[in-house]
């Protein structure tokens, strides 16, 4: 049962993340074509909620669907099993969100270097 809501929840993460990913993709072309500088994009999402929620949402996301994809490759090629397959698989994810979370933090609130 597990492996079918696995499953799920990785094919709906995956439904998820691809608007996402076409609207972030349409997004770093016109920023490119516009010669936007890392300051002027930075000025532009800054304190911006909508560009947390958005970018928030995408790591969430991102965080599920990997966690679960590379839980499966550790079963298949590594062997791993039970509660260290569990473990590897929650390491994984709550490791991508913190990465990510501290990107969309830093794009989005923080303010000044090093952020």
């Amino acid at each position: 049962m597990l492996s079918l809501q696995l499953y799920m929840f990785q094919r709906l993460s995956a439904l998820l993340m691809a608007p996402f990913v076409i609207g972030h993709l349409a997004v770093m072309i016109y920023a490119i074509q516009g010669g936007l500088s890392a300051a002027e994009i930075l000025g532009r999402t800054q304190g911006s909620v909508l560009w947390f929620l958005f970018y928030g949402t995408f790591v969430v996301a991102v965080s599920i669907h990997g966690a679960i994809g590379l839980r499966a490759v550790a079963f298949e090629w590594g062997g791993l099993k039970g509660a260290a397959l569990d473990g590897f698989m929650w390491l994984v994810g709550l490791g991508l969100f913190a990465l990510g979370a501290r990107a969309v933090w830093a794009v989005t609130f923080a303010k000044g270097a090093g952020a």
